[in-house]
């Protein structure tokens, strides 16, 4: 019995003796491993999309009928240590066969520093979304999508975010000359925005935003560049944004005003309102309608071709969301807000759209929308309605493998004859307007790792 219980006590000494050894030899390694801070990541970015237009804009050689094909190229550097990220985004873009548009360009490229008590800094070549992207967006439907050479602030923290942007361009590094500032690669010259965002319950975000954006005055009255006056007319945006989400619906509304002085030195007196509703019916099928009025020019006058004539204007009353994401709002065939109406001016915009998304399968999407189009004030030609017509749009979209996708699409609009005036198309048949399109999008990670 002594033998026995000499035994378990020296195997319980060898034992314990064991454990301290395999936890002094491993608490060195845990110890010596070295913390992992610094990630780097490139991704890629590559959309091919082919077009085809008939109908709905002016063509005096008498063939309204286009075809192209378009593309796009993007690298993404991605750099992160602590509170410190840099990120470099060259890309090409061009049209196929086309020597005179196109080219690498800078799409982003900028540095970050965030604090962990929610401050923050960002600084160079960046885009801006903000809410629904009405009004400060980036459309990345376009092969080159707004960015903004700028500085951006602020703080977060819990249920409430405050950003300041703030830009300033110039032509070139001029030491004479002034400031004057044109045809640059921004419409704007200076820029200074303020956004709040405050999430009371988790159902339910608002945002107040102001936007003060400075505009080169360009003296239309003269030629002469001794007269040319290197002024700055600064104009004024804002207003409010409320998204409420309980349970499967969803509830988004908006309005801004906007004042201030134009670039033709003229008061600016306009606004716009938009309401939004979905439905999310089960995890295949969504529901969605809405309506907006952006408000326009009174007296709207657009003569007939090869006619001549004009409107006096004595303020600007049309809405312009400068820098919000026009593809995604204003009907896909983009003829408002991208393209612009005679003169300069705008009869405003009403669109009231309803509209559906569904999945059959995981890999695949249908999407269909109505929209009817209206002017917001009536034309100073008599026998015209303010009824712009009905568009109505499809696609559908397929995740063929991980990071692929096709997509194609078709839209048709039933312009009026109060379309063929804004538009200045003589021929009613091109009323009658179509556009398809498809496209195939590769986003691929090519690696990703931290050190």
């Amino acid at each position: 019995m002594i033998h026995v219980l000499a035994t378990m006590k020296k195997t319980l000494f060898l034992a314990y003796g064991l454990l301290c050894c395999l936890t002094l030899a491993a608490q060195p390694d845990t110890l010596k491993e070295p913390q992992k801070n610094h990630q780097f990541s490139i991704n890629a970015s590559h959309w091919t999309r082919g077009e085809l237009r008939a109908g709905g804009l002016p063509n005096k050689k008498g063939d309204d009928l286009a075809v192209f094909v378009m593309s796009s190229t993007m690298l993404q550097f991605d750099y992160q240590y602590k509170g410190l990220e840099f990120m470099f985004a060259p890309k090409h873009v061009g049209i196929w066969g086309s020597s005179g548009s196109g080219g690498i360009i800078l799409e982003e490229g900028w540095f970050s520093l965030r604090h962990k008590n929610g401050l923050f800094l960002k600084l160079g070549r960046q885009k801006f979304a903000y809410d629904d992207q009405r009004i400060i967006g980036s459309d990345d439907w376009v092969m080159v999508p707004a960015r903004h050479d700028a500085l951006k602030a602020g703080w977060e923290s819990g249920k409430h975010k405050l950003h300041f942007l703030f830009a300033y361009n110039q032509n070139d590094e001029n030491v004479n000359g002034g400031t004057y500032y044109v045809d640059g690669d921004q419409p704007y010259k200076l820029m200074q925005t303020l956004w709040y965002h405050f999430d009371p319950l988790p159902q339910l975000g608002a945002s107040l935003l102001f936007n003060n954006t400075g505009m080169q005055y360009v003296n239309t009255k003269t030629t002469d560049p001794s007269l040319i006056v290197d002024r700055t007319l600064y104009q004024q945006l804002f207003g409010v944004y409320i998204d409420w989400h309980p349970g499967p619906f969803s509830i988004q509304g908006s309005y801004y005003r906007q004042a201030g002085r134009s670039e033709g030195d003229l008061p600016i007196r306009a606004w716009m309102a938009s309401g939004e509703a979905a439905w999310t019916v089960n995890s295949h099928m969504r529901l969605n309608l809405g309506y907006f009025y952006m408000s326009g020019d009174p007296n709207f006058y657009v003569p007939p071709e090869g006619g001549i004539g004009m409107a006096r204007k004595t303020e600007v009353r049309g809405f312009n969301p400068i820098f919000g994401s026009h593809h995604k709002f204003y009907g896909a065939m983009d003829f408002f807000y991208v393209t612009t109406y005679y003169g300069g001016n705008t009869p405003g915009l009403q669109d009231a759209h309803v509209g559906m998304q569904w999945k059959p399968i995981k890999q695949l999407e249908i999407d269909a929308g109505y929209h009817y189009l209206a002017t917001c004030v009536d034309l100073n030609v008599e026998g015209y309605t303010r009824s712009l017509g009905h568009e109505l749009e499809s696609a559908i979209t397929w995740n063929i493998v991980k990071d692929v996708s096709l997509q194609a699409g078709y839209t048709y609009m039933h312009g009026t004859e109060t379309m063929s005036i804004l538009k200045r198309t003589s021929d009613l048949s091109k009323n009658r307007l179509h556009w398809g399109w498809i496209m195939i999008s590769v986003t691929p990670e090519f690696f990703k790792f931290k050190f």
